[in-house]
């Protein structure tokens, strides 16, 4: 019982702590981002269905209505975030007291192996995409999403844990498969109103407030485990 309430509140704090953090992040670095997306995404549309005159009205509206940071989007982002570190905690710290982890290090490489499972795995094949980015099907990219973060999972633990040379290359194997099929994409690319640079710094940011907010679960909830784990020697 003490091991789960040690597992219960290292995750709760520092899925709290992560949450908190890549919410700040993400209110400095990607939300903005963001709403410059949306700007040129309300541009299209008024270009789209206004003309002479009324193209003009339609370049007024989208120039003066610019999005803003609302409370309502940062109260909801921040909530979501702290959720998501919670459950993504609840993972890395249930991990660390199934293999008897004690070093706060441990924790460290156990947020890289989640941010490459759940972030960077998933993004080289379906980048992160901005408001008026073309999609391929949602549920096609859904199911490759949940393929590739489970194939990677399954094949960093077989790298990492597995005695035998053929497992670990198996686990490899396992890794690549995803990516060998290929992710899903539009059937065409047509060119659009949204900068490729805009694309790519929301692609940047977005790996790298994730790699931070693994970092912070795994460093936080490892050394709350350390502090609350029970001690078998005493």
């Amino acid at each position: 019982m003490a091991i789960f309430r040690a597992v219960i509140f290292a995750a709760a704090l520092g899925g709290l702590v992560a949450g908190v953090f890549l919410t700040g992040i993400q209110v400095f670095k990607v939300l903005p981002l963001i709403s410059q997306a949306e700007v040129f995404e309300t541009a299209a549309g008024h270009k789209d269905h206004s003309h002479d005159e009324g193209s003009q009205a339609g370049h007024d509206e989208s120039t003066t209505a610019v999005p803003s940071l609302q409370f309502e989007r940062l109260g909801l982002t921040l909530f979501a975030n702290v959720l998501t570190g919670i459950a993504f905690a609840l993972m890395l710290t249930a991990g660390l007291a199934l293999k008897a982890g004690k070093d706060v290090r441990e924790g460290y490489l156990w947020g890289l192996a989640g941010f490459a499972t759940f972030s960077l795995a998933p993004a080289l094949g379906l980048p992160p995409e901005l408001p008026g980015s073309q999609y391929a099907d949602l549920e096609a990219r859904q199911i490759w999403w949940a393929a590739t973060a489970l194939a990677t999972a399954v094949g960093i633990g077989l790298m990492v844990w597995a005695p035998k040379l053929a497992l670990k290359v198996l686990g490899a194997i396992i890794i690549a498969a995803p990516h060998a099929a290929g992710a899903p994409h539009p059937e065409s690319f047509e060119a659009g109103n949204l900068p490729a640079e805009l694309a790519a710094a929301f692609v940047s940011a977005t790996l790298v407030a994730n790699l931070l907010f693994w970092l912070v679960i795994g460093g936080v909830s490892a050394h709350a485990h350390k502090r609350l784990a029970p001690n078998p020697a005493q």
